[in-house]
């Protein structure tokens, strides 16, 4: 191998770290932000990768990531939710409640009886 294939090599997987670093930290912010609009604790203040894909897109090839996170109710027991980039741009963000609860405002909700 030269030394240039190499370089190549070493830029291609630098580009690659920094790509997934930077889509960790979106998906780290947009579910703190959700989480906290929801009423709902962000635990571990952090995202855990479960999928990568790659999806053809209208703006040419991207990263399909899915990341799982943990969050708690009411600050007793842990539950799960996930979120899904492409690329830069939120595909889904579940707290994997059953259907349409997770979407819910915080002020939807009804209060405990």
């Amino acid at each position: 191998m030269s030394s240039l294939t190499v370089i190549i090599i070493f830029g291609i997987l630098a580009w690659l770290w920094l790509d997934g670093a930077r889509a960790r930290e979106l998906a780290t912010g947009i579910c703190k932000t959700a989480c906290a609009k929801r009423n709902v604790q962000f635990l571990d203040q952090t995202v855990s990768l479960r999928r990568l894909d790659i999806r053809w897109t209208t703006h040419g090839i991207r990263f399909r990531r899915q990341f799982r996170f943990d969050y708690s109710e009411e600050g007793m027991g842990r539950l799960s939710g996930h979120i899904t980039l492409i690329g830069v741009q939120l595909e889904e963000f579940s707290l994997g409640l059953p259907t349409g609860e997770d979407k819910a405002t915080p002020f939807s909700r009804k209060p405990p009886e």
